[in-house]
């Protein structure tokens, strides 16, 4: 376990109605969706940095204090964060990049790349075109008009992909000492926490929706490589194991340990092997622990 280099996560959502996530108005009344085009198809998808702002909310909920948002010092520069990674969780896991004024015309530039790398949590259904129709009756009581308005909707599963560098967590870029290695279990093991309970508070108000993953297929790996980001494939009200048999196959040499995670009663014809869900991040918790206390 100590040579492993990362732990991949490809998860999918369920999602029964939604509006996930916001994209520009394609009309003044209605509220758009993120979507991509394939073919002459659209797919809804949530962006990777929305994903990112939901674990990080969600690792603030339970509790672990987070960096600041701090206003660039130089024209045209952009908002980061306190760049401590030593105190701040999310500045460790998630990165930043800043700059900052100096003696001469030209400011310096700091940055942590991110040793969490996150894909956007794609649909698998396309997009059929539903609105759901709403009218605001807010200011008829002094003498306004109802306003009429329409917001994009969805229903199908999503897919995400998310792959820990766990060799840069804790170290490199912004720290002049690495973290003690309970430090790097307990903020991995947080992580792994926020992505069990992944939710994100943007429109939620009216369409409140569970993004957490139903199904997990994870590995601890020798090398740095999402595996299963392409390979999670819903069949029918079931899985394809045996795309994921042959992708395991295939990265036998690579994968130190996997395992694959469900809730059960979502989908049928499940192997043996596949754990529930709080038992397959259970199991994963157990890896970081090895890799890094080598307990």
């Amino acid at each position: 376990m100590k040579d492993a280099k990362a732990l991949t996560i490809t998860y999918l959502s369920l999602v029964s109605l939604s509006s996930l996530n916001g994209s520009d108005k394609e009309a003044d009344n209605i509220s758009s969706i993120k979507k991509f085009s394939r073919g002459t198809e659209e797919y809804p998808y949530g962006s990777a940095q929305w994903v990112r702002r939901a674990l990080r909310e969600q690792l603030g909920t339970m509790g672990w204090q987070l960096s600041e948002g701090k206003a660039a010092t130089i024209a045209k520069g952009a908002a980061t964060t306190m760049q401590r990674p030593d105190i701040y969780i999310d500045d460790d896991l998630f990165g930043y990049m800043g700059t900052e004024k100096a003696e001469g015309e030209k400011g310096t530039a700091t940055k942590r790349t991110s040793p969490v790398r996150v894909s956007p949590l794609i649909s698998l259904c396309r997009y059929e075109g539903d609105l759901d129709f709403g009218t605001n009756y807010m200011g008829v009581k002094d003498k306004g008009d109802p306003n009429i308005f329409e917001t994009e909707i969805h229903s199908g599963i999503y897919r995400g992909t998310i792959l820990i560098e766990l060799d840069r967590v804790g170290c490199g870029e912004g720290f002049e000492t690495d973290l003690s290695a309970d430090e790097k279990t307990n903020r991995v093991k947080a992580l792994l926490d926020a992505i069990k309970n992944l939710w994100s508070t943007g429109r939620q108000t009216r369409f409140l929706a569970d993004i957490s993953p139903k199904f997990v297929a994870a590995a601890i790996m020798k090398v740095k490589n999402p595996i299963f980001l392409e390979t999670v494939l819903p069949q029918d009200n079931s899985i394809r194991f045996d795309l994921l048999q042959e992708t395991i196959n295939d990265y036998k040499e690579e994968i130190i340990e996997y395992v694959m995670g469900a809730k059960k009663g979502m989908f049928e014809n499940l192997p043996s092997e596949v754990l529930p869900i709080g038992e397959a991040f259970e199991k994963m918790k157990g890896w970081v622990e090895k890799h890094y206390l080598g307990e």
